[in-house]
């Protein structure tokens, strides 16, 4: 697993999820070349998707990239049973992949975390493994993280910690890909062996986004690191609220989605022009 994996917004109207904005931003992804899409995640608002949402959500991105790039369905909850429910109905719907948080709000101990991938493994669907403590209230030890990450059926991990000694040390430590959950340490953590990324910054300009991973995988560093700074201004837009808030309201302004989101998230204010500036709609 390599490459740019997009973290789709579900996108909003009247409270319901918008099926013809949902097909174009996926076909919007998919004409840029992405890697993979991760509908269901935390950008795309998952926890408050009703059970027949997330199906929808999960069932058009399979249908749309059959061939074209990897799906990766976001699975996890903070309960074991709800999890393996969601990893059983992904493999169902077609998803290469479940994309499976560490538990958040109950804090599992260590055997906790085993038992719980353990139990989202015997599906039989590969998984990525979803380290993010500012949204699980955890920030696991290095040493724990590898050893979940060796679990056979483990193909990534999503390292959302913005810790670059931390992503270093683990990319040492496993042999699954090491993925950023942080556009703003995507191109670091490729310097030092990370694979890819599960983006954020790809919704809005996925084909800018392919272009800095196809040159980093060529070495051609220059190119990337130019890229990596031409992005950071919309970069630190989409992680200054919390997240999908300024990703949707960029979107909003490339006519791209509603501004709509699901409470308890509230809309925020659109971008300033300049960021957009290049992004192509």
């Amino acid at each position: 697993m390599r490459g740019v994996h997009t973290a789709l917004v579900t996108p909003f109207v009247n409270d319901a999820v918008d099926e013809a904005a949902l097909d174009a931003l996926i076909e919007r992804q998919l004409r840029a070349g992405v890697d993979g899409l991760v509908p269901c995640g935390t950008t795309g608002e998952s926890v408050t998707l009703e059970p027949e949402e997330w199906a929808l959500v999960v069932s058009r991105s399979v249908a749309l990239g059959r061939g074209r790039a990897m799906v990766t369905a976001g699975c996890g909850t903070n309960s074991t049973r709800s999890t393996v429910k969601n990893i059983e109905r992904a493999a169902a719907l077609g998803a290469d992949a479940a994309l499976v948080v560490l538990p958040y709000y109950n804090k599992p101990n260590p055997a906790g975390h085993k038992a719980h991938l353990q139990a989202a493994l015997a599906v039989g669907l590969p998984v990525v493994v979803y380290h993010v403590p500012g949204r699980t209230g955890q920030r696991l030890p290095v040493a724990l993280l590898a050893e979940l990450c060796a679990m056979p059926g483990v193909i990534a991990i999503k390292e959302a910690t913005g810790d670059l000694q931390l992503g270093s040390d683990l990319i040492e430590l496993t042999s699954a890909s090491v993925l950023s959950g942080d556009d703003f340490t995507w191109l670091p953590l490729l310097s030092v062996g990370g694979q890819g990324v599960i983006s954020v910054l790809s919704n809005v300009d996925p084909a800018r986004c392919v272009a800095l991973s196809r040159a980093a995988a060529e070495g051609r560093w220059d190119e990337a690191r130019a890229l990596h700074h031409a992005l950071m201004p919309l970069t630190r837009f989409l992680f200054s609220d919390s997240n999908p808030v300024p990703c949707k309201a960029a979107l909003a302004s490339l006519g791209l989605c509603k501004n709509e989101l699901r409470l308890p998230l509230a809309a925020g204010a659109s971008p300033n022009a300049a960021l957009l500036a290049g992004v192509e709609a």
